[in-house]
Protein backbone atom coordinates (compact mmCIF):
# COMPACT_ATOMS: atom_id res chain seq x y z
CA UNK A 1 0.00 0.00 0.00
CA UNK A 2 1.47 3.35 -1.05
CA UNK A 3 1.80 6.06 1.59
CA UNK A 4 -0.98 8.22 0.13
CA UNK A 5 -3.30 5.19 0.02
CA UNK A 6 -2.50 4.42 3.64
CA UNK A 7 -3.19 8.01 4.66
CA UNK A 8 -6.55 8.08 2.82
CA UNK A 9 -7.42 4.70 4.30
CA UNK A 10 -6.77 5.91 7.85
CA UNK A 11 -8.63 9.19 7.26
CA UNK A 12 -11.61 7.14 6.02
CA UNK A 13 -11.46 4.94 9.14
CA UNK A 14 -11.43 8.01 11.41
CA UNK A 15 -14.32 9.68 9.61
CA UNK A 16 -16.43 6.49 9.68
CA UNK A 17 -15.69 5.93 13.38
CA UNK A 18 -16.60 9.50 14.25
CA UNK A 19 -19.79 9.21 12.17
CA UNK A 20 -20.78 6.02 13.98
CA UNK A 21 -20.21 7.82 17.30
CA UNK A 22 -22.40 10.69 16.08
CA UNK A 23 -25.21 8.30 15.12
CA UNK A 24 -24.97 6.84 18.64
CA UNK A 25 -25.22 10.33 20.14
CA UNK A 26 -28.20 11.14 17.91
CA UNK A 27 -29.98 8.00 19.17
CA UNK A 28 -29.22 8.97 22.77
CA UNK A 29 -30.63 12.47 22.22
CA UNK A 30 -33.82 11.01 20.72
CA UNK A 31 -34.12 8.89 23.87
CA UNK A 32 -33.85 12.05 25.97
CA UNK A 33 -30.25 11.53 27.09
CA UNK A 34 -28.25 14.77 26.98
CA UNK A 35 -25.02 14.63 24.94
CA UNK A 36 -22.13 17.00 24.33
CA UNK A 37 -22.86 19.91 22.01
CA UNK A 38 -19.95 20.45 19.65
CA UNK A 39 -20.57 24.18 19.65
CA UNK A 40 -19.18 24.13 23.20
CA UNK A 41 -16.13 22.22 21.98
CA UNK A 42 -15.64 24.88 19.33
CA UNK A 43 -16.04 27.61 21.94
CA UNK A 44 -13.48 25.93 24.20
CA UNK A 45 -10.98 25.47 21.35
CA UNK A 46 -11.43 29.05 20.13
CA UNK A 47 -10.82 30.39 23.63
CA UNK A 48 -7.83 28.04 24.03
CA UNK A 49 -6.29 29.49 20.86
CA UNK A 50 -6.59 32.89 22.53
CA UNK A 51 -4.86 31.57 25.67
CA UNK A 52 -7.86 30.83 27.90
CA UNK A 53 -7.95 27.10 28.64
CA UNK A 54 -10.10 26.91 31.79
CA UNK A 55 -13.80 27.75 32.10
CA UNK A 56 -16.26 27.46 34.98
CA UNK A 57 -18.39 26.37 33.09
CA UNK A 58 -17.90 26.71 29.34
CA UNK A 59 -21.59 27.59 28.90
CA UNK A 60 -20.91 30.87 30.72
CA UNK A 61 -18.00 31.85 28.50
CA UNK A 62 -18.44 34.27 25.62
CA UNK A 63 -19.81 32.66 22.47
CA UNK A 64 -17.49 32.62 19.47
CA UNK A 65 -18.51 33.17 15.84
CA UNK A 66 -18.90 29.85 14.02
CA UNK A 67 -18.20 27.85 17.18
CA UNK A 68 -20.50 25.01 16.10
CA UNK A 69 -18.68 24.59 12.79
CA UNK A 70 -15.32 24.86 14.53
CA UNK A 71 -16.39 22.23 17.06
CA UNK A 72 -17.62 19.78 14.43
CA UNK A 73 -14.46 20.13 12.34
CA UNK A 74 -12.33 19.60 15.46
CA UNK A 75 -14.45 16.58 16.44
CA UNK A 76 -13.86 14.86 13.10
CA UNK A 77 -10.19 15.89 13.02
CA UNK A 78 -9.68 14.31 16.44
CA UNK A 79 -11.42 11.14 15.23
CA UNK A 80 -8.92 10.98 12.35
CA UNK A 81 -6.00 11.61 14.73
CA UNK A 82 -7.23 8.75 16.92
CA UNK A 83 -7.41 6.48 13.85
CA UNK A 84 -3.78 7.32 13.05
CA UNK A 85 -2.84 6.59 16.67
CA UNK A 86 -4.60 3.22 16.55
CA UNK A 87 -2.74 2.31 13.35
CA UNK A 88 0.49 3.38 14.99
CA UNK A 89 -0.19 1.01 17.88
CA UNK A 90 -1.83 -1.88 16.01
CA UNK A 91 0.31 -1.60 12.87
CA UNK A 92 -0.44 -1.26 9.18
CA UNK A 93 -1.33 -4.95 9.00
CA UNK A 94 -4.38 -4.18 11.15
CA UNK A 95 -5.74 -2.02 8.31
CA UNK A 96 -5.47 -4.95 5.91
CA UNK A 97 -7.05 -7.44 8.31
CA UNK A 98 -8.89 -5.48 11.00
CA UNK A 99 -10.03 -7.16 14.18
CA UNK A 100 -12.45 -5.78 16.73
CA UNK A 101 -10.37 -6.13 19.91
CA UNK A 102 -7.65 -3.53 19.21
CA UNK A 103 -10.19 -1.02 17.92
CA UNK A 104 -12.53 -1.52 20.87
CA UNK A 105 -9.73 -1.32 23.45
CA UNK A 106 -8.32 1.79 21.78
CA UNK A 107 -11.78 3.37 21.55
CA UNK A 108 -12.46 2.84 25.25
CA UNK A 109 -8.95 4.05 26.15
CA UNK A 110 -9.57 7.26 24.18
CA UNK A 111 -12.01 8.31 26.92
CA UNK A 112 -8.90 9.59 28.70
CA UNK A 113 -9.02 12.73 26.51
CA UNK A 114 -12.43 13.98 27.62
CA UNK A 115 -11.94 12.84 31.22
CA UNK A 116 -8.50 14.38 31.69
CA UNK A 117 -8.50 17.32 29.29
CA UNK A 118 -11.85 18.47 27.94
CA UNK A 119 -14.13 17.99 30.94
CA UNK A 120 -11.79 19.66 33.44
CA UNK A 121 -11.03 22.52 31.04
CA UNK A 122 -14.70 23.07 30.28
CA UNK A 123 -15.62 23.24 33.98
CA UNK A 124 -17.03 19.75 34.48
CA UNK A 125 -14.07 18.55 36.54
CA UNK A 126 -11.86 15.50 36.16
CA UNK A 127 -13.98 12.67 34.72
CA UNK A 128 -17.13 14.80 35.05
CA UNK A 129 -16.71 15.08 38.84
CA UNK A 130 -18.51 18.45 38.97
CA UNK A 131 -21.60 17.32 37.05
CA UNK A 132 -24.93 16.50 38.73
CA UNK A 133 -24.51 12.75 38.04
CA UNK A 134 -20.78 12.06 37.62
CA UNK A 135 -21.03 8.26 37.34
CA UNK A 136 -23.76 8.48 34.76
CA UNK A 137 -21.65 10.92 32.73
CA UNK A 138 -18.61 8.64 33.06
CA UNK A 139 -20.46 5.54 31.90
CA UNK A 140 -21.97 7.47 29.02
CA UNK A 141 -18.47 8.62 28.00
CA UNK A 142 -17.13 5.06 28.18
CA UNK A 143 -20.07 3.74 26.15
CA UNK A 144 -19.70 6.48 23.55
CA UNK A 145 -15.98 5.77 23.19
CA UNK A 146 -16.67 2.02 22.95
CA UNK A 147 -19.03 2.84 20.07
CA UNK A 148 -16.22 4.92 18.55
CA UNK A 149 -13.98 1.84 18.83
CA UNK A 150 -16.58 -0.26 17.04
CA UNK A 151 -16.69 2.47 14.41
CA UNK A 152 -12.91 2.24 13.99
CA UNK A 153 -13.30 -1.47 13.31
CA UNK A 154 -16.25 -0.91 10.95
CA UNK A 155 -14.37 1.75 8.98
CA UNK A 156 -11.31 -0.48 8.63
CA UNK A 157 -13.45 -3.50 7.71
CA UNK A 158 -15.31 -1.52 5.02
CA UNK A 159 -12.06 -0.14 3.61
CA UNK A 160 -10.31 -3.53 3.65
Amino acid sequence: MAMWEWVLHVVFVGVVATGVMDIWSMVLRRLGVPTLGYALVGRWLAHALQGRWWHRPIQGSTAIAHERLFGWVAHYALGVVFAFMLCGVAGVHWLRQPTLAPALVFGVASVIVPWCVMQPAMGAGFAAAHTPQPWRARWQSVATHAVFGMGLFMGAWIAA
